[in-house]
């Protein structure tokens, strides 16, 4: 499910860089910028003069979806700056087509671009929907305009230029062969190879620019020449391995993708260009989406205040094991949330605090909990601070008290010590101290190092045969990628990690499948009837150790979850969900493909050291 964009950070340092940007810098950014636009008027004219008249017009299927594939590779031309500069309006142009949801005012959105229009056109044209695909197109080409006239008033550096070109390679990684945008036409490989043309046409002004100087700096001729030679063996690739199902894509990351990433880098610096350096989920220094420590949980704290230290996560540690916040003192974090068991505790529900019930859902893990924007199934807590809270005082969890806590612990001698060594200035033990303690512990359960990341870095000893066919699988066939976004694996959506996505799956009461699960989920916060049902997307990762599955721990076993995919979901059961928002088509994964997969899943076990 889909909601507001958070516009990133670092594009609010346009305004102030722009003002302190040498002469020729901005020479070469306007002539980058320039031919950005030229490429938006041309997608503009291939929707009004072609697409949009055999919309009106034809009759047949094939000149509609082969015109309609061109824009779609002319919208690959200008992808990376328009999600970059402009998300809130690039949304309109290629994004997801499901209604967007502000929870704040509890109202949605209709969805439009490409990816709407493509459900009109694939596989068939109906044409009793013409008139529907025609608005759709005339939509489209007003967030064009839109562009257009945002472009002209926005400066690009070639700080931002070289940012938005590797943040595109990560969007090829991690949607564009995933087949995010491209579910019905699965045209995906020759999009990223067009994506990847682009690319090269822009760093080759950095080559122009550098021919001019007196001295040439031989490594810049050397890291320029292994980019672009690099990009265009990839694109070759690409043009060559042109099916969706079979594409290899764990050898196309890390024979071609990566290198292009960590080269546009090296070549970024070696001309002069340092990457930025603000605080991102992912760092804007990261040279390839799977560099060890590339995520940085602090980005997620809700304030700078709020950021993790040595002394904070140490005291969180304590009170996550400790006793002392629970109401009745028999009850601590790590009840539900067992270390050994990658930090869930292995029942369907876990037991509540009176110990003759259970609590409403399955207890997830926290490993990387922290890199996500919304906590539990329904993410009522914005961030791990308030979810702590929210856990202490529920009456079914900790039934405790954050004010009785605050006084218990201020007047605990080791615990006080502890809180001050944490906090300097400290008068007294407050919620908010214990709260933010607790969060940089959790934050600190940050552990990416499974043999799946090792092999993307490199070690090819990591995965077998299998192993690597359920990647593949759960990257292309499966469409497992495009709701567990790599290389999380959750729902916080690459390559800019802001927002963390809710789904609407159809889990079912019981194995029989036959009802729903009377949870309503995000309905309950959000009253919007698309959110009935709609849970947030969990991680995928240590998933072999965090049975039983779903919600409500409906399933036992990774065979049985991969089963319920592979019949499309509660709606592929039988049960009446209008609103699910899986694809509800089976997946036709046959035996030995659905072990593959979870063979794969098994290779994200990483509980790292607590």
């Amino acid at each position: 499910m889909k909601f507001a964009i958070t516009i990133p950070i670092f594009i609010l340092l346009l305004i102030f860089n722009c003002c302190q940007t040498p002469k020729k810098e901005v020479e070469r950014a306007e002539v980058i910028k320039a031919m950005f636009l030229k490429e938006v008027d041309s997608l503009s004219n291939l929707l009004t003069n072609n697409l949009l008249v055999l919309a009106e017009n034809s009759k047949t299927t094939d000149s509609l979806q082969t015109t309609f594939l061109n824009c779609r590779k002319q919208y690959k031309k200008v992808e990376h700056f328009a999600e970059y500069f402009f998300p809130t309006t690039s949304r309109y142009l290629n994004g997801a087509p499901l209604d967007e949801v502000e929870a704040e005012e509890n109202k949605s959105f209709e969805p439009g671009g490409l990816q709407v229009i493509e459900e009109f056109l694939f596989p068939e044209f109906d044409t009793t929907q013409r008139e529907e695909l025609v608005r759709e197109i005339k939509k489209m080409r007003r967030e064009l305009q839109q562009i257009n006239i945002l472009g002209q008033n926005t400066s690009f550096t070639d700080q931002h230029i070289f940012d938005a070109l590797k943040l595109q390679v990560f969007r090829i990684i991690t949607l564009g062969i995933s087949g995010f945008d491209t579910p019905l036409s699965k045209n995906a490989m020759p999009e990223a190879a067009v994506s990847l043309a682009s690319i090269k046409s822009y760093v080759a002004l950095y080559k122009e620019n550098t021919k001019q100087a007196t001295l040439i700096a031989e490594n810049q001729q050397d890291e320029y020449s292994k980019l672009w030679h690099k990009i265009d063996q990839t694109e070759k690739y690409l043009l060559k391995h042109t099916d969706f199902d079979t594409f290899n894509r764990a050898y196309f990351i890390t024979k071609f993708a990566n290198s292009i990433s960590a080269q546009l880098v090296s070549y970024q610096k070696s001309i002069g260009i340092e990457p930025f350096t603000e605080l991102r989920a992912l760092r804007a220094d990261v040279q390839t989406l799977f560099d060890k420590n590339a995520f940085d949980p602090n980005f997620y704290a809700p304030t700078q205040a709020s950021h993790s230290s040595p002394e904070k996560v140490e005291l969180g540690r304590s009170l996550f094991y400790d006793k002392i916040l629970s109401e009745n003192n028999q009850r601590n974090c790590a009840s539900c949330h067992q270390p050994e068991k990658a930090f869930t505790d292995g029942l369907p529900k876990s037991v509540s605090f009176s110990g003759k019930g259970f609590i409403s859902r399955n207890a997830p893990t926290v490993i990387n909990s922290g890199l996500q924007q919304g906590l539990f199934y329904d993410q009522r807590a914005v961030n791990l601070e308030n979810q702590a809270v929210d856990v202490i005082q529920n009456k079914d969890e900790m039934h405790g008290s954050m004010e009785v806590s605050s006084k218990k612990l201020q007047n605990e001698a080791n615990y006080l010590k502890m809180f001050q060594k944490a906090y300097p200035d400290l008068q007294e033990v407050k919620s908010e101290h214990i709260q933010n303690a607790l969060a940089s512990y959790i934050r600190s359960l940050t552990f990416l190092d499974s043999r799946f990341d090792k092999y993307m870095r490199g070690d090819k000893t990591q995965l077998n045969t299998q192993e690597i066919n359920g990647l593949n699988l759960f990257m292309g066939k499966a469409k497992c990628g495009t709701c567990h976004f790599m290389p999380l694996f959750n729902g916080t959506i690459p390559p800019n990690f802001t927002k963390t996505e809710s789904e609407v799956i159809g889990v079912p009461s019981d194995k029989s499948g036959k009802t729903i699960d009377s949870d309503i989920g995000k309905y309950a916060q959000v009253k919007v009837e698309k959110m009935k049902y709609a849970f947030k997307t969990t991680t995928v990762r240590n998933i072999a150790l965090t049975a039983p599955y779903m919600h409500n721990g409906v399933y036992e076993t990774l065979d049985e979850v991969v089963d319920f995919y592979n019949k499309g979901g509660g709606k592929g059961l039988g049960i009446d969900l209008p609103h699910q928002t899986l694809p509800f088509d089976k997946l036709s994964l046959n035996e030995q493909e659905q072990k593959d997969l979870v063979a794969f899943m098994k290779t994200l076990t990483d509980i790292g050291r607590d």
